[in-house]
This record gives C-alpha cells, structure tokens and sequence, in this order.
C-alpha cells in the first residue's frame, strides 16, 4: 500500500499577508505545494490529502484539481475552529485555528495506511521525500514514527523571525524530545530564540523539525485524547494552539512509540513573509536550471 502525503494549507498567512499557499513562485504559475506533490509523485506516494479552510475551498480546489487530477488520488478535508469533540467547550470570541495538532486530526476519517505531514508553505527537498517514502513503506509500525530533521542554519528566514521544533536524540538517531520554540531568528550575535524577552543562544547545526512527519493511522487515537486534554485546560484562551510537537513529545515519554530521525541536508525556503517570495523564486529557478524540476511542471 502506498503512503500518503497529508498538505497542511488551512493556515491564514498572518505574516505573510494573504493565502500563501495559493502564491505562484514557479515560471509557469506553481505555488510551493506544487513542487512538494511533485516530489511525492516522484517518491511514490498514493495519494495527497489537503487540510483546508472552508473560507477558501472552491478555489483552492479549483487551483489544484486543474494540475493533478489524473496523476494521483487527491482529497480534501476542512479545519474550523468549532470541529471539536463532543461536549467540548471553548471561548466562542476565538478566531484563531487550533494549530498544527488539529488540522491532522480532521484527517482522521480518510487516512488509513502510514502517511507523511507536511507544511504546504514550506519547501522540503525532493530527496526528503525519497527517504519519508522508503521509510513509511519498509520501516513505519505503531512503535516506530518517524521525522526528517534539518540543519537549523538552512531553516532561518532573512526576512524575520520563524517558528521550529528543537530537537535531541540519543545515540541511536531516536527522538528525545521536540521543543516548539515560536521566536528563532538570525541575531547581530548568531542564532537565537525569544522566550519571555530573553534571547537564548542556539547552535547552527541544531537538528529542527519543520512539520515533516512520517505516521501510522494510530496517531489519530493520541491526538484525539490530547486535544480533548487540551481543550479542558486551554480551550478558553484566544490564542492558545495544539501543536504537533506538543503530541509527538507526550508519545515519545509514554514510550509507546519511537520517532527516528531522518537527517536532510537540503536549503529550506518558504513563504512566511511577503519578502520571501524573492528568494523562493530565486531557488525554484536554480533548480529549474540543474535540472531537478522541469521549466512547466505539470507538462501535459
């Protein structure tokens, strides 16, 4: 059974300014997802599912389904902020999606074989998705996960500060933990992230996720029980979010399941910020030049 791709898209470009996600960067109009679902493709995956926003679904849809209909089976699922468990309770003054550990868990019902999490704004590498698809077909069980880890130097945007899991592993290339840190930047001094007005130092090489995350269908069970915790003790703020991270780390010290880190050396480049676009452009035609993508992707 081929795994598949989850596209985590519903978020709204706060920083970013508008649907970044819908945002063309290639010469024939490809939005980053474009070149992420071409990379599955490539790696043999069998089907990409999209968490989306209702306020944008036709046209989402409408961009998308033009490209891939045909290459590969596509579904889309809806994030909102009132899909929530039964007899959960929260401020109804809220505006603000749930966060990352919400939006894979409106996928429940569709995904039932291993499948990889990935950020739809954020560029990963065709050869990322190469070594999460080998994994998820010959090394994914119920107690062994996976996450493919970056270099924290070639994760930091020159346009302001970005948000990444820190992470640590023992000696045998397993998890220890993943620390959301929501404030890294490039400092006058190096690297460093912002905690309660204090700048903490962080070293380039810092193994970081960026949200690429190899599963079975069981996390569904540990992040339902998790949002329901989380609901009763967080539900009532504004601004409150259910990150991934957060849900992994409690699997990982439950020692029901171990995640083992897949390094990748690969330059990441996204579109948090608006001045982003430039230098994303910039990368897809360097790798349009060696030869990595074709000038018009999706080539009839």
């Amino acid at each position: 059974m081929k795994p598949t791709l989850l596209v985590l898209a519903a978020g709204m470009g706060s920083r970013y300014g508008g649907l970044k996600q819908m945002d063309p960067i290639g010469p024939s109009n490809e939005t980053i997802i474009d070149y992420s679902i071409y990379d599955a493709i490539e790696a043999g995956f069998g089907k990409i599912v999209f968490v989306i926003r209702e306020s944008f679904e036709q046209e989402f849809k409408a961009l998308f389904n033009s490209k891939i209909a045909g290459r590969i089976e596509v579904e889309y699922v809806t994030q909102e902020i009132d899909k929530v468990p039964q007899n959960s309770k929260y401020n109804p003054e809220r505006e603000k999606p749930w966060g990352t550990g919400h939006a894979i868990l409106m996928a429940k019902n569709c995904i039932n074989e291993p499948f990889a999490v990935i950020n739809a704004d954020d560029y990963y590498g065709a050869g990322a998705f190469k070594t999460m698809a080998d994994f998820l077909a010959t090394e994914a069980t119920d107690e062994q996960n996976c996450m493919i880890g970056y270099n924290l130097k070639n994760t930091i945007s020159e346009n302001g500060y970005v948000s990444r899991g820190v992470c640590s592993t023992d000696k045998n290339g397993f998890l220890k933990e993943v620390n959301e840190r929501t404030h890294i930047e490039q400092t006058k001094n190096g690297i460093a992230y912002k905690e309660n007005e204090q700048w903490i130092s962080l070293a380039a090489d810092t193994t970081v996720s960026m949200n690429f995350w190899g599963f079975t269908p069981q996390l569904f069970n540990h992040l339902e029980a998790q949002f329901i915790a989380f609901l009763d003790e967080r539900g009532e703020e504004l601004k409150s979010e259910f990150y991934i991270p957060f849900v992994v780390s409690e699997i990982i010290k439950s020692e029901v399941t171990q995640f083992k880190v897949l390094k990748s050396d690969a330059q990441w480049f996204g579109v948090t910020y608006s001045e982003d676009k430039a230098k994303a452009v910039e990368a897809i035609n360097n790798l349009i030049e060696k030869n990595v993508y074709p000038a018009k992707l999706w080539q009839n």
